[in-house]
């Protein structure tokens, strides 16, 4: 759902590992900022292509194709649908170079059919995404905020932020 102030857009990229590099250090900043500075988010969220959500006992843990390993010691679940997630996961990596949005969505419905349940999501498909593309919401009234407050010290990190930020949108 989408806030009051904000914005979103579907951004696209020519290379996924530096425009992840990008944003990760443009979140960083503008993070940092509006911890310092007392405001909201900026970047208030941002969906991959390859995003998935998997909900478990607890809540819903996002990842994307390729970091399963890193999140399956997260979930809270039994041994069974575990191990039924992995085994497609696995399967989903090793063909990710070749993956399009609907292939993905294809193994989410498959993944869902075999635990018998919907516990894995793929909003990236319902955004109408593909490969190379991200789905953004922008905090509008937090980045004017810092705007306005960002003192001379802290302004060329803002301004770069502001300025990568800018470069997809």
């Amino acid at each position: 759902m989408v806030m009051g102030g904000t914005v979103s857009k579907v951004v696209r990229f020519d290379d996924e590992e530096e425009f992840l590099e990008e944003m990760k250090a443009t979140m960083e900043v503008l993070d940092e900022l509006s911890m310092k500075y007392g405001g909201a988010r900026v970047i208030e969220g941002l969906i991959l292509w390859d995003s998935i959500a998997v909900r478990d006992d607890e809540d819903v843990k996002v990842f994307r194709i390729g970091q399963f390993q890193f999140v399956r010691g997260a979930l809270k679940l039994d041994i069974e649908p575990l191990m039924k997630l992995e085994r497609f996961m696995d399967e989903m990596e090793s063909k990710r170079d070749e993956l399009s949005v609907e292939d993905i969505r294809y193994f989410v419905d498959i993944m869902n059919e075999a635990l018998g349940e919907e516990r894995v999501y793929y909003d990236a498909y319902d955004l109408g995404l593909d490969r190379n593309e991200a789905y953004m919401i922008i905090n509008l009234r937090a980045l004017q905020y810092l705007d306005h407050v960002v003192d001379v010290e802290d302004r060329e990190a803002f301004e770069w932020a502001l300025n990568t930020l800018m470069k997809y949108l």
